[in-house]
């Protein structure tokens, strides 16, 4: 499985360290940055790289953090097709896989320590989706979305 991962330069520490523990997992990672916790980095184009390199095959899911987790969320899910999902436990970690076939996990590094950090993104990357009911609802929110998009210029 091929993952991206990213960061705002408020979550560099974190994502440097989920980074190296994927690759310790087994993964294989792309960094989008940031690069350093010194510049001011604005999260939005990370979260739409990593966005649009899954809606064009190029990694398969993405772990994105900063300060809160629910700024990468939002930009995240702003590209067509993306669920991107805020998750700071395990349950939710694993739900987010389960019953939404999210491809973006969501964390904030001001909110969890690295260690639960770790943990979550362990359970997301080995829980898959199993269609069934919840391929249903997972189609509701696609038509929707298709539904919107009719028209609208990008």
């Amino acid at each position: 499985m091929k993952l991206g991962i990213g960061s705002d330069h408020n979550a560099f520490d974190m994502k440097e360290s989920l980074r190296e523990y994927m690759i310790e997992l087994g993964y294989e990672v792309q960094d989008y940055g940031c690069q350093d916790s010194c510049s001011e980095v604005d999260y939005p184009q990370v979260a739409f790289d990593v966005a649009d390199d899954i809606m064009g095959g190029k990694i398969d899911r993405g772990i994105l953090v900063c300060g809160t987790g629910i700024g990468v969320a939002i930009a995240a899910g702003k590209v067509p097709g993306i669920r991107a999902a805020l998750c700071h436990d395990t349950y939710s970690a694993e739900r987010a896989q389960k019953s939404n076939n999210a491809q973006i996990l969501t964390m904030g590094a001001k909110v969890i320590g690295i260690e639960l950090a770790k943990q979550i993104v362990k359970v997301y990357l080995e829980s898959e989706f199993p269609g069934g009911n919840s391929a249903r609802k997972v189609q509701q929110i696609s038509d929707k979305e298709n539904e919107y998009m009719k028209g609208v210029r990008i």
